[in-house]
């Protein structure tokens, strides 16, 4: 069982984060400093902070990238602490455009997309080549990076797709069916198990998406994958709180409040996970669509629970010392 496991798991994991870096890097370019700029100018409120970071956080395809962002922004006293919380909210929602996108997209779109985006990505280079004026390179140069994003987009949906492949052969396996038992007894196992993996690969959505993979193949059931979804949504902290150490006071306030905000919200949830997952069931039939549909109902409900607190007095006029 071993090699019919680790050998597509660890294939398909890299092409997913691969694939998931790639998007990330064109969608990052393709922003273009205008991400730094909309999150100095669009953070006066809570509420204006809360839709910037969706939206941004949406484009980018990246709550880490924003919410790093955030805090190299807070270390440079650009933003002040206050104005962060409604950032840190949206980037949440914004994060959950690329699990509903994997569930609605199975893998048959993936060769499509991958010739699609590789054209464009050739064209635009070859365009680049000749002679443009200042605003026809902008867009072809935005038309390549849209192609690249494509491409990387493909990329996640081939790894999604051997990810999936190892279901039988896991099913297979003692270990496995232990590990499932004992989660089915307790979530807590689930919740666990996906903030360690999350922390170690440094990336939710691969987490959530290997998730959804072995719930689409029928290795586990909905309310474990919700589980080990709640606990990336953890795990996923751990790269802002790298990002904020040695820096302000300031910052790593910012990096563990997103911790805690994150922490609340799973142990808001954690008694509903059965719940959560029925009331999934009268959105979609499909397992992997149904947990994708759980990440969203979560951010989108922990975030606007906690939007009315970032309009308290007492928390607007928090001002952690900048002092390192």
């Amino acid at each position: 069982m071993g090699a019919a496991v680790f050998v597509p798991l660890a294939a398909g994991m890299t092409l997913f984060l691969a694939g998931l870096r790639v998007m990330e890097f064109a969608l990052h370019r393709w922003a273009g400093g205008w991400l730094s700029r909309a999150l100095e100018t669009f953070t006066k409120t809570p509420l204006r902070g809360l839709v910037s970071g969706t939206v941004l956080t949406a484009a980018v395809q990246s709550s880490t990238a924003v919410t790093v962002m955030t805090v190299g922004l807070v270390n440079a006293g650009v933003l002040r602490f206050p104005q962060t919380l409604g950032v840190i909210l949206g980037a949440n929602v914004g994060t959950c455009l690329t699990t509903e996108l994997i569930g609605i997209s199975p893998d048959r779109f993936a060769a499509p997309l991958l010739v699609a985006g590789a054209a464009l990505w050739a064209a635009s280079i070859a365009a680049a080549q000749t002679r443009l004026g200042r605003a026809a390179y902008r867009r072809v140069r935005s038309a390549g990076f849209a192609a690249l994003a494509l491409v990387g987009f493909a990329a996640i949906l081939y790894g999604m797709n051997l990810m999936t492949s190892i279901v039988p052969a896991l099913e297979s396996g003692a270990l496995f069916q232990s590990f499932v038992e004992l989660a089915s007894q307790s979530a807590l196992l689930g919740v666990v198990a996906g903030a360690a993996l999350t922390a170690v690969v440094q990336s939710s959505a691969a987490v959530i998406g290997l998730a959804m993979g072995l719930a689409e193949g029928g290795a586990i059931d909905v309310p474990l994958g919700i589980a080990v979804t709640l606990g990336a949504n953890i795990g996923t902290c751990s790269t802002a709180l790298l990002a904020a150490f040695g820096g302000s006071r300031a910052s790593r306030f910012v990096a563990w409040t997103h911790v805690w905000l994150n922490v609340a919200g799973t142990i808001l949830f954690y008694p509903f996970i059965g719940q959560l997952a029925q009331w999934t069931a009268l959105l979609a039939d499909d397992p992997a669509v149904r947990i994708a549909h759980a990440q969203t109902i979560f951010n989108v409900v922990c975030s606007l629970v906690a939007l009315p607190v970032c309009y308290l007095p007492a928390v607007r006029k928090m001002r952690p010392d900048d002092r390192p």
